[in-house]
């Protein structure tokens, strides 16, 4: 009997992952617009390439967006499963800091990607390089374009794995959405997630700290609260305490035309503790750095947000240094950010990841409207979308094909 057959359009660690799952019993072909598999896997590996987090339960969850079905899938397929998924291929992990999961040292992401790839070889799965999806036909059947021709895809499942819409740079793009939305598919814009944000500086502030760092920092936005650090750029603030955050802060420049974050210069202190440094001294605001233990940078900052009246009080400093008031006038643009939150409508979906309309197309990874933090969060949403996905289809199959 012959095998099923499965179309995937994109290469990233979703559509990879499900590949992998897949190709023993199905034929497996894999549309690509580029050249080459995974551009956005190993662009993303340039930065610290973290595959997945070991945080467990509530402590998971919480960092997703929208997260019901993601949370289902996290329960089906969590940071154990992918670590196991790895090592089969033979990527042996270990966990650093802040749970995150890397490859072993020496491991370059290049080496991940070719390890996948070299299984998806050996199984036959084929890869159709420069072949873009670029709608559906009269049919609802997907259509690829290649530079001297345009046709149907006709299979019996269909995985789609397209993407969000920043790093335009590895082919991410939004062209995508028309064509769903015209099958009458909800779609949401994309906007920018785990990005900078434009903070008003002074030029002469900026000219000074630009490229400067505030560690061992606490930032809140709203409910949210992240430790870490920051740095100062020229538009404004950058950082690891700051992308987490990013939805609260989206939300709020939405209602406002001006939004803020709140920073803890002095996380391992409390208020008592601080003010217990001021007592029985005549502390002048050129000690402040000392007596406090503050940067230059932090010194700055704290002075351009504080009106002097509360900056020359020692009592009143140490509130400010407890709770920096930041002006937000915007977040970077798509094209800056590591990720993007919007696509397809999660209410289109059900919890295998397959299009209510067309229960034998599935849609993974960043193409739905999900968002999640840096530090292995991100991958491991699309790892646990694929894995759901490709379940779900073996099952199709099987009940199809008994």
């Amino acid at each position: 009997m012959p095998k099923p057959n499965l179309a995937i359009f994109g290469s990233g660690p979703a559509a990879l992952l499900a590949a992998e799952q897949l190709c023993k019993h199905f034929d497996v072909h894999i549309y690509e617009k580029g050249k080459t598999i995974g551009r956005k896997f190993l662009v993303a590996g340039k930065g610290g390439f973290n595959l997945t987090n070991v945080a467990k339960d509530e402590a998971l969850y919480s960092q997703y967006t929208n997260n019901n079905i993601i949370k289902e899938a996290l329960k089906q397929f969590n940071c154990t499963q992918t670590r196991s998924w790895l090592k089969e291929l033979g990527i042996p992990t270990y966990v650093g800091s802040s749970g995150r999961v890397f490859p072993e040292k020496d491991i370059k992401p290049a080496q991940v990607l070719q390890q996948i790839k070299d299984k998806l070889i050996s199984h036959e799965v084929r890869f159709h390089y420069f072949h873009e999806f670029v709608g559906f036909d009269d049919k609802q059947q997907p259509v690829v374009q290649t530079e001297s021709t345009r046709f149907t895809v006709n299979a019996d499942f269909y995985i789609f794995a397209l993407g969000g819409a920043s790093w335009s740079v590895t082919g991410s793009n939004k062209d995508w959405l028309q064509p769903f939305a015209k099958l009458g598919i909800k779609t949401i814009p994309f906007e920018a997630s785990n990005c900078g944000v434009d903070v008003l500086w002074p030029e002469n502030f900026k000219n000074n700290y630009a490229g400067t760092y505030l560690k061992n920092i606490q930032v809140s936005a709203g409910l949210k609260v992240r430790r870490g650090e920051l740095t100062i750029t020229e538009y404004g603030l950058e950082g690891n305490a700051l992308y987490p955050l990013i939805p609260s802060i989206r939300s709020g420049l939405k209602t406002a035309r001006l939004n803020e974050i709140h920073i803890d210069l002095k996380p391992n202190n409390t208020h008592h503790q601080l003010i217990a440094k001021t007592k029985g001294k005549k502390i002048s605001t050129k000690n402040y750095a000392y007596e406090f233990n503050l940067t230059k940078t932090a010194l700055a900052m704290t002075k351009l947000f504080t009106p002097k009246e509360n900056y020359i009080s020692p009592e009143r400093f140490v509130e400010i240094l407890k709770s920096l008031v930041i002006p937000i006038s915007a977040l970077r643009p798509i094209e800056e950010s590591i990720s993007t939150v919007g696509g397809i409508s999660l209410s289109e979906i059900n919890n295998s990841f397959a299009l209510k309309q067309n229960p034998n197309t599935f849609i993974i990874g960043e193409m739905l409207d999900w968002d999640a933090p840096t530090g292995g969060f991100l991958l491991q949403g699309c790892f646990s979308s694929a894995y759901v996905a490709a379940s779900n289809i073996r099952q199709l199959a099987a009940s199809t094909n008994p």
